[in-house]
């Protein structure tokens, strides 16, 4: 074999818990099972794909495991990487963009700018993969980090998420949930059927790395109502502009217990045996009934202003936890079969093909403006570094 993991990589699967005391956490065995047999394949798919002289190795591969996983000292490590980088400075030009302030910012910047043409397309998956993937490498060479994104198994922490060492609000957290503040439904669906109740949250977060953090950018699809000042935010005719207000959570108990246990996960995985079904399913597959899939679920069990933002999501540190899940899932999904595919896409270039537009081919570059090098979607397709692949980890 030209590519393995060792006995020791592939029992790290099996993942401790080493959450905060006197929380239970929720079993995700089915889900991890398939990531077992997920990374198996991939091990034996890659030993005779890599070529002669692969560049991702046993050696070299990097391995992203579960927040829960992480003792408080690698969580820590990670959120002061995340906040050095807000304290890098911008790389757009100040008149174009004047509400990125920072090279954090830049990566809210490039998702606004790339909304409409990365969700319910063709590229939805790789764009996003690619996209945490470059916002690592910055935590790593900009600001020392020497670990890798973790994710957020959601299913771990679905029943009760505000006492899991993600939201609790302690300093191996995420970042504590918003202040109690009176407010409304968040509308997360748009057509409205689906108002999320109002939760415990919905002003400023105070309590975790994050507190009293701002966000600069948007707000331009607000989702959080019926607090005072807030919807009067308006981008007007520069989606750019500087917008200072507080990081607003509003986690929901409500949406992660419908949509993000295991059973959803492991559902979506094994239920949809072409990537349209599988990625359509996981986006949401009918807005009309209601139903959010895993990837709006979870930005709205974070909720508030800005994860509840279709445009600017990533302006909460939570996304990229998140989005690591998201990759997660599709890797797991991908390497069940990973002859079949590993290199299959469907969908058109436009959100929900509106406009009409042609079908995404694995020749369209993947673009990230100045936060990472263009590249074909076919280079980003599998996460061992085929096909020129400048990616080289797995899922633990």
């Amino acid at each position: 074999m030209r590519f393995s993991l060792g006995a020791a990589a592939m029992g790290g699967l099996v993942i401790l818990a080493q959450a905060a005391d006197c929380y239970t956490t929720s079993s995700t065995a089915q889900t991890d099972a398939l990531a077992a047999n997920a990374l198996a394949k991939l091990v034996d798919y890659a030993a005779h794909n890599a070529g002669p002289k692969p560049k991702c190795t046993e050696k070299n591969v990097a391995k992203r495991r579960e927040w829960g996983s992480l003792s408080v000292a690698e969580r820590v490590a990670y959120t002061n990487a995340v906040k050095c980088l807000m304290t890098k400075p911008s790389k757009f030009d100040p008149a174009a963009v004047p509400g990125a302030k920072s090279l954090y910012d830049d990566f809210v910047a490039v998702h606004i700018n790339q909304t409409l043409s990365i969700h319910f397309t063709g590229n939805f998956l790789s764009w996003h993969r690619y996209f945490t993937w470059a916002y690592e490498q910055a935590l790593r060479n900009e600001c020392g980090y020497k670990g890798y994104q973790p994710y957020w198994n959601w299913g771990r922490w679905a029943q009760n998420p505000l006492d899991s060492p993600l939201f609790d609000g302690g300093v191996g957290s995420i970042g504590g949930n918003g202040d109690y503040v009176p407010h409304g439904c968040s509308q997360a669906l748009p057509n409205g059927l689906n108002c999320i109740p109002p939760g415990t949250g919905g002003g400023c977060v105070t309590t975790g790395p994050f507190a009293n953090m701002t966000a600069n950018l948007g707000p331009l699809s607000l989702t959080l109502s019926g607090i005072p000042g807030l919807e009067n935010l308006d981008p007007a005719a520069n989606p750019y502009t500087y917008n200072p207000r507080c990081l607003r959570r509003d986690v929901s108990s409500w949406v992660s217990q419908q949509w993000l246990n295991d059973r959803n996960t492991t559902d979506l995985i094994i239920e949809n045996d072409n990537i349209a079904d599988f990625q359509y399913v996981m986006q949401g597959d009918d807005f009309a009934d209601g139903n959010f899939g895993v990837h709006t679920a979870g930005h709205f069990t974070i909720g508030g202003d800005p994860a509840g933002d279709f445009f600017v999501s990533p302006g909460d540190p939570a996304f990229y936890l998140h989005h690591a899940q998201i990759d997660r899932v599709w890797w797991i999904w991908q390497n069940q079969k990973p002859k079949e595919r590993t290199n299959t896409v469907a969908g058109t270039l436009t959100f929900q093909n509106n406009p009409p537009s042609r079908d995404a081919t694995l020749e369209d570059i993947v673009e990230m403006e100045h936060l990472a090098t263009p590249r074909p979607m076919k280079q980003l397709m599998s996460t061992v570094g085929l096909k020129d692949s400048p990616l080289c980890y797995v899922y633990i």
